[in-house]
């Protein structure tokens, strides 16, 4: 069993593609059958010790030299399904978002000095030209899941483990099979296309979409809570339904029941703006 670590998460959630051992070629397929059949295979916890240990250097690491060869493990029905990390080209990813966001200029000098990300963006045009076609196996948000990840899944699948004994953290996710998470997604985007016109909500879902028709058609999809389970009390936890809100705008929708598509976006959206707020908060 991994040992817990003291340092907590960052505010982030995650969604994940768990594929099937036969969706990889060899000798990929043999590295992570061996790897699977290990007793002790590293879990979140440890993918965070790993990337914050990165930045503490100065200047810091921002991206991994190396690529990883780790990856989180399920067994659904007897099948071994994998999610590798590849933090190396998630982290290329997260610099471009972050270079493309909002921060000051000087806020992101002084977070990764413009000869570190200089040199960060040399390296993933090079990468980029060798392997034109990678896609990551799992995708981050901060401080928010988007709306159209819980399009993905039911209230059924909804998985609530309560933080105990203390000190343990909570766990909130839910888990479908891919043909399931393509067909809610697809049912979503009609609705939407059919009753209003194609903006921000249209092109998450159409994004997400993209990326899950890389993966195998029996993978496995989940979307995990991640660090946001320390924004969240457990009150709040236990009663955060956002997945049912999501799916029951999208029948309003169906329906022709503005308003009661309304009221359920209401709900989502008055339950993630409290945790947004809370980046903002001293």
């Amino acid at each position: 069993m991994s040992v817990p670590s003291s340092v907590l998460v960052p505010y982030a959630a995650y969604l994940r593609v768990y594929e099937p051992l036969a969706a990889f070629p060899e000798p990929e397929r043999g590295h992570w059958a061996r790897y699977a059949g290990r007793a002790d295979p590293p879990g979140v916890q440890d993918e965070l010790r790993r990337s914050l240990a990165d930045l503490l250097p100065v200047p810091p690491v921002p991206v991994p030299v190396h690529e990883s060869a780790d990856a989180f493990v399920a067994e659904v029905d007897g099948v071994v399904l994998v999610c590798p990390w590849r933090t190396r080209l998630r982290g290329w990813l997260a610099m471009a978002d972050l270079v493309g966001g909002t921060l000051p200029a000087p806020v992101l000098d002084a977070m990764l000095p413009p000869v570190v990300r200089a040199q960060v963006a040399a390296d993933h045009e090079r990468w980029l030209a060798r392997n034109p076609d990678a896609r990551p196996w799992i995708r981050g948000a901060v401080w928010r899941v988007p709306v159209a990840w819980f399009a993905l899944f039911s209230d059924e699948e909804r998985e609530y483990v309560p933080g105990e004994p203390p000190g343990q953290a909570p766990v909130l996710r839910y888990r479908t099979p891919m043909v399931q998470a393509r067909r809610r997604l697809a049912r979503a985007l009609k609705a939407l296309r059919e009753t209003i016109e194609e903006g921000p909500m249209t092109e998450s879902l159409i994004g997400v979409g993209r990326w899950l028709e890389e993966f195998h058609p029996r993978a496995l999809v989940e979307l995990d809570y991640g660090g946001l389970v320390h924004a969240l009390t457990a009150e709040a936890l236990a009663a955060d339904r956002s997945a049912a809100d999501v799916a029951a705008g999208i029948e309003a929708l169906r329906a022709g029941d503005g308003e009661g598509a309304q009221a359920a976006y209401g709900r989502f959206a008055d339950r993630w703006r409290a945790v947004h707020n809370l980046q903002f908060a001293n």
